[in-house]
């Protein structure tokens, strides 16, 4: 995709000496995050995986070290910053604004859950709701900047908030400088652009061969991949990764990515929940749809990173807690732990008894049952019992569903999409 033989990096609008006086700018003030191997990881996907933990900063994302960037560079007469956002932009700039002693203004949609509205508040920040659409929550905040003379902290169309995202891969390669590959999530485009500054600056002083930059994006939100490709792709749909369901890129980030980027992959939502729970289970790290997206690329395209030493950014760990039980419990279901059965029964006495026999002698934890008896095709003399229950895995259930038919049973598992 990129044509770097021909690149001419001083046309860009960021350069290596941006990110680096970037990191210098702010490296007092942000988490330097840690760098390491998944020994389970590594081996699951045929890749050397490095993680970078950026869901250790103070606000659990990346989004702290543009914003940071850029309000260290605002003139002595600005009059506060105002931004648009309902997620991790919104708590970075209001986090170091009031550590700065700067007003931060933050538009957020109508629609924003209330905790997340509660921690922007709680960082300092004056919340505006307005909208119930992103795009309404950017257009006021844009007639707000000009009425009372703010200025406005872009999430990802600045120079000074891409060269400070850039920062992730300086500390990355500084760590391990074998890293041949970066995994990058993409939503407006801001990480990816800083990201691939730095790599391809790396490569060039260092003489070696490049080291490649792929973007991942939601199969739901492939805003970049058709700016790049020219393809006109639907961008809509409950993503988990909300934090790069972006439906307009970047102008800046475009030309960028068009430049610097070898690839971009789109990953599915079936791929981003086993990353989220594999993430938590082999890690122990809590990762948001989008910090998770960079593992759902390597999982879901194992032949394109096999062998390779790659770096994937856990750019943010800000998920609901309910949605991430709703994951977990997705997941179990999925490898066969948790599981709906729907066998059907005479309504007799003794019935109920006769399964639960075969249950425990399969040693399978019963967790709910649900009898139906209207709502069926069945028989009037017939129901069917939906039993909610616990397995070790698909081969353990595979068992109880062959007992419960050698018995007699008609048994079928009630499938998750």
């Amino acid at each position: 995709m990129a044509t770097h033989a021909k690149l001419d990096t001083e046309t860009l609008p960021v350069t290596i000496e941006d990110v680096r006086a970037a990191h210098a700018r702010i490296a007092d003030a942000i988490v330097r995050t840690p760098t390491f191997i998944s020994r389970t990881l590594s081996t699951l996907t045929g890749a050397t995986v490095y993680l970078k933990f950026e869901n250790l900063q103070f606000t659990a994302a990346y989004k702290e070290r543009g914003a940071l960037n850029t309000l260290l560079q605002l003139g002595p007469n600005a009059m506060g910053v105002i931004a648009a956002s309902a997620g991790n932009h919104a708590q970075g700039v209001a986090y170091h604004a009031s550590r700065l002693g700067i007003p931060a203004t933050i538009v957020m949609p109508t629609t924003t859950p209330t905790v997340k509205v509660m921690q922007t508040e709680s960082h300092g920040a004056n919340v505006v709701l307005f909208g119930q659409t992103f795009d309404a929550a950017y257009a006021h905040a844009r007639e707000l900047e000009a009425e009372r003379g703010y200025t406005f902290v872009h999430p990802f169309d600045d120079a000074r908030v891409i060269a400070g995202q850039g920062t992730v891969a300086i500390e990355m390669l500084a760590d391990v400088p074998a890293l041949d590959t970066l995994i990058v999530p993409i939503g407006g485009g801001g990480l990816i652009s800083g990201v691939s500054t730095v790599a391809r600056a790396t490569s060039a002083e260092r003489g070696g061969a490049p080291i490649e930059v792929v973007g991942v994006q939601a199969e739901l939100f492939p805003s970049m991949y058709n700016r790049i490709h020219g393809t006109d792709m639907p961008c809509a749909g409950d993503t988990l990764a909300e934090g790069i369901a972006v439906k307009e890129p970047g102008t800046i980030t475009s030309g960028i990515v068009r430049a610097l980027v070898d690839d971009i992959v789109l990953v599915s939502e079936r791929s981003l929940e086993s990353a989220v729970s594999l993430l938590l289970q082999i890690e122990k790290t809590v990762v948001e749809g989008a910090g998770a997206a960079g593992l759902a690329a390597l999982l879901q395209h194992p032949e394109r990173f096999r062998g390779r030493t790659v770096g994937i950014i856990l750019c943010g760990g800000n998920i609901d807690t309910r949605l991430l039980a709703n994951v977990l419990l997705r997941d179990l279901a999925r490898s066969g732990r948790l599981a709906r059965l729907r066998i059907v029964l005479r309504d007799q006495p003794g019935a109920l008894y006769g399964v639960a026999r075969i249950f425990e002698q399969e040693r399978v934890n019963i967790l709910e049952l649900a009898h139906q008896r209207i709502f069926t095709n069945l028989p009037a003399k017939g129901l069917s019992l939906d039993v909610e229950c616990e397995t070790r895995d698909l081969a353990h259930l595979e068992r109880l569903k062959a007992a419960l038919r050698t018995e007699g049973y008609e048994v079928s598992a009630v499938e998750l999409g």
